[in-house]
């Protein structure tokens, strides 16, 4: 956070014409000093001030001013975390979608994961396996379902 306290002052002074620059601060050991300075070092204060006095405003827009708890953080979460049957629930799915593809017989599985995992098309599966595009996608086909019955089965017993 920004601190509020200002540790030092500006002062212009212009006698007979000319403008004289002056910086006001408090040294180390307390006591008040100033100093006469050039007018490009005074316009580095006042840059400096002004930017200073900026990050002071953004600060106050910014700053949260409500006690923040962790139930509050877990709220503004974008991922939120999941409860504890969530996560249960979910374990439970993949072991049932990993037992479904196991279960496949070996062609079927092949040619699943040919086309899902790795994201090869239907004639380059039929290139690798010696077949036609028609028979790879009927094992696909196949397979799916068999997987969604699985599913649909573990869902009914949930």
């Amino acid at each position: 956070m920004f601190d509020n306290n200002n540790i030092y002052k500006l002062r212009a002074e212009t006698a007979g014409g000319i403008t004289r620059h002056y910086v006001s601060f408090r040294d180390g050991v307390g006591r008040d000093c100033e100093v006469e300075v050039a007018r490009h070092i005074y316009s580095e204060f006042l840059r400096f001030a002004k930017s200073e006095r900026s990050l002071r405003h953004w600060d106050e827009r910014h700053r949260e001013y409500a006690e923040i708890t962790d139930t509050m953080l877990r709220m503004r979460a974008l991922n939120k975390p999941k409860s504890l049957e969530e996560t249960i629930l979910e374990n439970l799915r993949n072991e049932t979608l990993r037992l479904a593809i196991r279960r496949l017989p070996e062609i079927q599985r092949r040619r699943l994961l040919l086309y899902h995992e790795f994201g090869l098309s239907l004639k380059q599966i039929a290139n690798i396996e010696g077949c036609s595009p028609a028979s790879v996608s009927i094992a696909i086909k196949r397979a799916r379902s068999k997987i969604k019955e699985a599913i649909k089965k573990f869902e009914d017993e949930v």
